[in-house]
């Protein structure tokens, strides 16, 4: 049964937010071109301003703190596992190199430390971190790891755009969670029916009688939220997931899938002393999507715990906005045009390739059972294709299965040429790193893969509900340079094996011929021996955490993970 104080939460929700009175958190700032250390920790936080519950956060109980960088900075940041589990941290739409991605394949020990250092390559944008370990991705980020990263630009700069951080500007992560009769979060349900902004339920947001800009992302496992505000107040798109618009788009509506980011622009000039509600207007989402009153295509597919769910179908509330006085250095106005060069500059690529997404079972249970790409599931020990340094590549998403999905693609922005053939419109014309595939529909997008060549480690593609993705509809790739050869030349064979992988201490290398060769991430050699009959054993120590290949003299190759 749920807790009786969240069941009242979840009814207000209905109708009016402030049920909770308390403010929203706004998580704290850093300066991010300065070294940075994330510590991700256990905790206790209050979501509803009543008894805390536990949590995870980085850098305190829940959420973490808005990472603020500009493009050009060098990026020397630091995570701290001081959970009980293993863990990674993605920065989520960021161009990295492989080894710096914080995907399944860099975990991160209890105890243990890791330091990416980079230079950010990223346009203005609104970015996140989160983990990305693979069968605990949505364990972890429903107890509470997320936070925001901002990138400025002198683009973005220039403009006359808010800036002043939690007085007209402010990072809100959307999400719904489940709570069970202890209030306790839970994971991996499809009853998640407490929405929140920020970690507070039922919050109100103090903003100015100004221009007032809003970082949202929705942070959820699996819900699609369909945001408005009361009384169908117009805001501004004017950014999604990779950057800036061409220009800014007025809109009411704004569809947002898990994974998803968006800037918005909320004239409150003439609102001083009122209130209003971000919602979510649910009623509105079409079925065969997470948050819609049917999930799937008809009312004979259902997700065990969905029925009952009182925010399928309904609207319901995130926080209140309430308007006070315009501060000193407030925006009134909204610029005309904002970064005319983020249009689509390729409608044909170098290479084409397709992926189908598809349930493992058919019938009334499609929606329980796992979701496949390309018929097959996640494999930690394949890589499923590999893409050439510097081609333009042109994917075509059909998604065969009876509900949405948002496929999100690691290390490069794309951008949309079509839904169903149909360009798309003005509020998806700018980079992005998550798009949603509407059941039985297909869209094309287009990337070129730039700057980063790594012929061991992966980057990774899958769909950004949680629970698929800890599912298996995953898949991975890697970027070869043709012209630097080595490991990028191996191929796996079926008769290389490595034993355990991942590995702790030791992995015993099988199937493997003559002078052998261990290679890390970025291409590095780490080791050279020679193959033993029985297999060959490599000891872990020496060796970081990642992934490694080893391939002989005939170019035969095993991948293998150190943990």
């Amino acid at each position: 049964m749920k807790w009786k104080r969240f069941q009242t939460l979840v009814l207000a929700a209905a109708c009016t937010c402030g049920a909770a009175a308390q403010t929203v958190l706004i998580p704290p700032a850093l300066d991010a071109s300065q070294p940075v250390t994330l510590t991700l920790q256990a905790g206790e936080h209050s979501f509803d301003g009543g008894p805390a519950t536990m949590t995870l956060g980085a850098n305190g109980p829940v959420l973490g703190p808005t990472l603020i960088v500009h493009r050009g900075d060098f990026a020397d940041w630091t995570v701290v596992n001081a959970l009980d589990d293993s863990t990674t941290l993605h920065w989520h739409g960021m161009h990295v190199a492989a080894h710096h991605d914080g995907g399944p394949y860099t975990p991160i020990a209890p105890g243990a430390t890791w330091n990416p250092e980079f230079t950010v390559l990223d346009p203005a944008g609104t970015f996140w971190y989160h983990p990305h370990l693979h069968h605990m991705t949505e364990h972890q980020v429903s107890m509470g790891v997320a936070g925001q990263i901002w990138v400025r630009d002198p683009v973005e700069q220039a403009l006359p755009l808010p800036r002043s951080y939690g007085v007209d500007e402010f990072p809100i992560v959307l999400q719904t969670k489940d709570f069970d009769a202890m209030g306790m979060v839970l994971a991996g349900t499809n009853a998640d029916d407490v929405p929140m902004a920020n970690a507070t339920v039922g919050g109100t947001l103090p903003v100015p009688a100004s221009v007032v800009r809003l970082h949202l992302l929705n942070g959820a496992s699996q819900r699609v939220f369909q945001l408005g505000f009361t009384g169908d107040l117009p805001f501004h798109l004017i950014a999604t997931d990779g950057g800036l618009l061409p220009a800014p788009v007025e809109r009411t509506r704004l569809r947002l899938a898990p994974g998803e980011r968006a800037e918005i622009l909320l004239d409150c000039a003439a609102l001083e002393g009122t209130t209003f509600d971000l919602r979510s207007f649910a009623s509105e989402l079409p079925s065969a999507t997470y948050g819609a009153a049917q999930p799937g295509m008809g009312p004979g597919q259902v997700l065990t715990g969905y029925a009952g769910n009182p925010l399928n179908g309904n609207d319901f509330c995130f926080m209140t906005l309430a308007v006070g006085p315009a501060a000193p250095d407030a925006v009134f106005s909204l610029p005309a045009a904002l970064d005319p060069a983020h249009v689509v500059p390729w409608s044909t690529g170098d290479v084409t390739r397709g992926f189908t997404f598809s349930p493992s079972a058919m019938g009334p249970g499609a929606l329980n059972s796992p979701f496949l790409i390309n018929g097959a599931p996640f494999d930690m020990e394949v890589v499923n294709f590999e893409v050439l340094l510097g081609a333009v590549e042109v994917w075509q998403l059909t998604n065969n299965s009876p509900i949405g999905h948002p496929f999100h693609v690691h290390n490069t922005p794309f951008y949309l040429l079509d839904r169903n053939g149909v360009a798309p419109g003005p509020e998806e014309a700018g980079l992005k790193d998550v798009v949603f595939v509407p059941a039985m529909q297909s869209v094309r997008i287009v990337m070129q893969f730039n700057d980063f060549a790594d012929p061991v480690m992966p980057y990774m593609y899958h769909c950004h509900m949680l629970v698929h993705e800890d599912g298996g509809m995953m898949g991975s790739f890697v970027v070869v340079d043709p012209a630097a050869g080595v490991a990028g030349a191996a191929t796996a064979d079926e008769r290389a094996r490595a034993v355990p992988n991942p590995a702790t201490e030791a992995v015993l290398l099988r199937g493997l011929d003559g002078p052998v060769r261990v290679w890390g991430a970025g291409g590095v050699l780490v080791l050279e021996t020679t193959a033993e009959r029985g297999g060959t054993r490599v000891t872990c120590a020496g060796l970081r955490t990642g992934i490694y290949v080893a391939v002989d003299a005939s170019g035969r190759s095993v991948r293998f993970a150190v943990e």
